[in-house]
């Protein structure tokens, strides 16, 4: 196989994979009508410790709970092609999905994620979040 042939190929496979897995991973239902987008990325203290990083990923899967929240997606850096556009110096990212601003407003505030930020913010040592609306 020609080298773009296999990168298409290699593409649609991983997106057809990906693509698949996102309801699985998050428990509820990912669709278009979700509004809001809150991707945040996590940068270990020790980024070297997988129980660490195991023990962060247990507390992001708990924020599925919070009922504004309506899609989930937990990862960790990918082993994609290495470019000056990709940054995968992040440990572990979260992006949550909501309805609307509002929703995202009631998750800040939402007992389980002041839970989260107090239980596992000794583990980080840097968070960035972006926020983007549909358009």
């Amino acid at each position: 196989m020609n080298q773009p042939n296999r990168r298409k190929f290699l593409v649609g496979a991983a997106a057809l994979g990906a693509a698949s897995a996102l309801p699985a991973l998050s428990g509820k239902e990912l669709d278009s009508s979700h509004k809001l987008v809150h991707h945040v990325f996590f940068w270990l203290k020790r980024p070297d410790s997988q129980a660490d990083l195991q023990l962060l990923l247990e507390g992001i899967r708990g924020l599925a709970r919070i009922p504004s929240v309506k899609g989930l997606h937990v990862g960790v850096p990918a082993s994609t092609e290495k470019r000056e556009v990709v940054d995968n110096s992040f440990s572990a990212s979260e992006i949550l999905f909501f309805d609307s601003v509002e929703g995202q407003d009631a998750y800040q505030v939402h007992p389980l994620h002041k839970e989260f930020v107090e239980k596992y913010s000794h583990l980080w040592d840097k968070v960035v979040v972006y926020d983007a609306i549909s358009v």
